[in-house]
């Protein structure tokens, strides 16, 4: 992993997110994070009016980190503001990182707490809320010790609780952890199960900005979103934009996993090309092995091949390739392993976590599995590629209560389009010819040891 060190507030840091990132173990600790900087951000905006924090953010071009790539100031501008707002108002951090291949927040999570809390902190005062929750996944562990830590030096040093800093500035944070579903990352379905419900999304509108946690003005924003707010606060907008390498503002932790010399997670430039990360930063493929395709943004993404490695990872360049970047963490598929076999297993994945409100998901999903199951077995006939498509085309956007379903066929659309040969050849030869070939190369290297 990529650090950055600087103690000095006037140096404009490279790697903003991963500079409070040392070599110390004790580097999530509140002096150690104060050393580096910390809430010099949370400072500066509690000298600034609520309004001229809202417009440094809105003018940073700051896009939420989830997936969605949203405009962070313009969600936010639509939280009710003045003397007649109603009280209380929510901030929830999602840290419910489920979403396959995805690893980045919790990287953010055990190591940089406070960083996670100073933005949620700057978000509460920016909106004149008063409490903040980190719903976070409940395998981690290690983040969520860290996290019940932090919180708690916060508020042995009037960080956290009334009359922050002196300036008169409330605010409470909590922790929920997740009972560990997909759905969660959807923001209604979360704020559903942060208040006990059935973990569904809810129609829109109301939308959460106006009536979101138990019928409240409620902002829920990914884990490395609120991580870029100390940043803007105490660099300023056009630093923050000065960042980026096309069009996107910023800086990103993009991943790479599968056969690649070096996995991992290291924070970029938004924009920098897909090829640089795989083929630079991720060392390349594996000796032995050869790159087929990837999925950009996790397993919710549509698969890119190398002929877009010059595509920026980018909203809204990566949207003209006819995917996503997601999360930004890109999964590799190499040329030895199936490609019916990798979407075969997302699929289940998707059909597993459905909340099982519409009947696209709901059945739709579960049917996609059972046919792709069958063509891997060998079992399967052209007629399946059909239904397969009408599957895909049955749970496209507009025609299911959330995304989930449509991000599941994501995948199965795109290799049904780039690896339909593989698909024909599981149904020709009535077996998958990468089982066939990995059961050849080991009777060979048998035979090499006789």
């Amino acid at each position: 992993m990529n650090t950055e060190k600087s103690s000095e507030k006037s140096t404009y840091p490279t790697k903003p997110l991963t500079r409070f990132i040392t070599d110390d173990d004790n580097c999530w600790q509140l002096q150690e994070y104060q050393d580096l900087g910390g809430y010099d951000g949370l400072k500066h905006a509690l000298t600034l009016s609520r309004a001229a924090v809202l417009d440094e953010i809105k003018a940073s071009n700051l896009r939420g980190r989830g997936g969605a790539g949203f405009p962070t100031g313009l969600k936010w501008s639509f939280v009710p503001q003045g003397d007649d707002a109603p009280h209380p108002k929510y901030l929830i951090v999602n840290a419910d990182e489920m979403e396959p291949g995805a690893f980045k927040d919790r990287l953010l999570l055990e190591k940089t707490p406070h960083q996670i809390i100073e933005g949620l902190l700057i978000g509460g005062y920016t909106l004149d809320a008063d409490i903040g929750y980190i719903f976070i996944r409940g395998d981690y562990y290690s983040a969520i010790q860290h996290i019940e830590i932090a919180l708690q030096e916060c508020y042995d040093n009037k960080l956290l609780g009334k009359d922050i800093l002196g300036s008169g500035f409330n605010f409470e944070i909590h922790i929920h952890t997740s009972a560990g579903r997909y759905i969660c990352g959807e923001e209604t379905a979360l704020i559903n199960a942060l208040e006990g419900k059935r973990a569904i999304p809810r129609a829109k509108p109301p939308f959460p900005q106006v009536a979101g946690l138990w019928g409240k003005p409620t902002i829920v924003n990914n884990v490395e979103t609120f991580c870029n707010l100390p940043h803007i606060l105490n660099f300023g907008a056009d630093w923050f934009k000065s960042l980026g390498r096309f069009k996107d503002a910023g800086t990103k932790i993009f991943g790479v996993s599968g056969r690649v010399k070096n996995p991992g997670l290291w924070e970029l430039p938004m924009g920098t090309p897909i090829g640089e990360i795989i083929e630079h930063y991720a060392g390349g493929m594996s000796d032995g092995y050869k790159l087929k395709g990837y999925l950009p943004g996790g397993g919710s993404t549509d698969f890119l091949l190398a002929k877009h490695f010059d595509t920026p990872m980018d909203y809204d360049e990566i949207g003209k390739q006819r995917s996503r970047m997601g999360t930004g963490t890109i999964i590799v598929l190499d040329d030895k392993y199936c490609p019916v076999a990798m979407v075969l297993n997302l699929v289940k994945f998707f059909a597993q976590e459905s909340c099982g409100w519409c009947t696209p998901c709901r059945d739709g999903l579960p049917w996609a599995a059972v046919l792709l199951e069958k063509i891997e077995q060998g079992k399967g006939e052209l007629a399946d590629i059909k239904q397969l498509e009408d599957l895909c085309k049955f749970a496209a956007p507009g025609n299911t209560f959330c995304a989930l379903a449509p991000g599941a066929v994501e995948p199965l659309q795109s290799a049904l389009n780039y690896f339909r040969d593989d698909f024909e050849q599981h149904i020709t030869q009535k077996s998958c010819p990468y089982c066939v070939q990995s059961c050849e190369q080991s009777h060979l290297e048998e035979d090499h040891d006789k």
